[in-house]
């Protein structure tokens, strides 16, 4: 494996590295973890919850449910139903990023699922995703594969795109999602029913090994909301671990539950995440392009912001479905 690059971590992200350093913690803790990250999500956390703990294929979990400052009922509804289960609370919303950072480091097991509070994982997900780790150990993370709830597949395990397809799919993809560029940042020609490596796997719902995150200080929270698994998964491959795609561990993923009443705020979130990762990983010559792309991210901010005002007439009659995800 390569030599291993660090970061200087932020507080939350070195509580991770403390809370497990020691090789006795992770012996006495469970074969896996879940940090769930929850954010208004109504009945869908109590779901989402019992799906991981009904799923013992790998042995009984540590869930830990982190909630960025819910005012719904979602948290009373969780703690009635299952009153065993760790709830951190934070009395605001600071982003998927620095929630899942917190729930890590509240558990001390050697592998760890951080997951949006409307998935309902399969049971067996979590011996087949366990059973990876096991055999590879230079396996950093592994997303499972994810459906949405009309049993469509969700294109979750893509390339990280080179410049050409960045832009090719910034360009095309709003208006003809099928075109060249956006199919292989999607991997869309890939064989889902095979396993693979991938340059990234969506943090919807996906398993990591603590080591691996100990190497990158964990989760970048400077991220808000959106690309801050693109970013994980780029630097853990930059520090010599393999990114992967297991398909027999099946998830399904409610899109949009959190954020779909701030649409307008979740697009600008997006463009916003965009740019930042474009500055972490552009070099050289291509730090030049950092302004000209920021006025292209602030106009297509603009043409998705009224493609989705277009739909949101259509939407208002289906109230769970999410907001359109333009460059996901």
């Amino acid at each position: 494996m390569g030599s291993r690059r660090h970061r200087s971590p932020t507080r939350a992200r070195s509580a991770i590295r403390r809370r497990s350093s020691h090789p006795a913690e992770a012996s006495m803790s469970a074969r896996w973890a879940a940090v769930v990250v929850n954010y208004e999500s109504g009945d869908l956390l109590a779901r989402s919850v019992a799906s991981l703990l009904d799923d013992t294929s790998a042995g009984e979990p540590e869930v830990v449910i982190v909630d960025n400052g819910s005012s719904d009922g979602s948290v009373a509804r969780l703690r009635a139903a299952r009153p065993d289960v760790k709830v951190i609370t934070a009395p605001r919303n600071r982003g998927y990023a620095a929630a899942a950072n917190t729930g890590i480091a509240a558990t001390t097991a050697p592998i760890v699922a951080v997951c949006n509070c409307d998935i309902k994982v399969d049971p067996g997900a979590a011996a087949a995703m366990t059973a990876r780790f096991d055999r590879e150990p230079d396996l950093g993370a592994l997303g499972p594969s994810i459906f949405n709830v009309d049993g469509s597949r969700y294109p979750s395990a893509r390339a990280i795109p080179r410049l050409r397809d960045a832009v090719g799919h910034g360009v095309f993809g709003l208006a003809k999602p099928d075109n060249r560029f956006t199919r292989r940042y999607r991997e869309l020609d890939a064989d889902p029913a095979l396993a693979r490596d991938v340059g990234f796997v969506s943090g919807a719902a996906v398993w990591l090994r603590r080591r691996a995150l100990d190497d990158v200080a964990g989760w970048d929270d400077g991220y808000f909301m959106y690309v801050e698994d693109v970013d994980l998964c780029w630097r853990l491959r930059q520090t010599g671990w393999r990114i992967a795609y297991e398909p027999s561990a099946r998830v399904e993923h409610v899109q949009g539950a959190s954020t779909a009443r701030r649409p307008y705020r979740m697009l600008l979130e997006h463009h916003r995440s965009l740019l930042r990762f474009a500055g972490k990983r552009w070099r050289g010559w291509r730090r030049l392009l950092l302004v000209p792309a920021a006025g292209f991210l602030a106009a297509r901010f603009v043409l998705a912001a009224g493609a989705e005002a277009v739909t949101s007439l259509v939407r208002r009659r289906s109230p769970r479905s999410g907001i359109p995800r333009p460059t996901g």
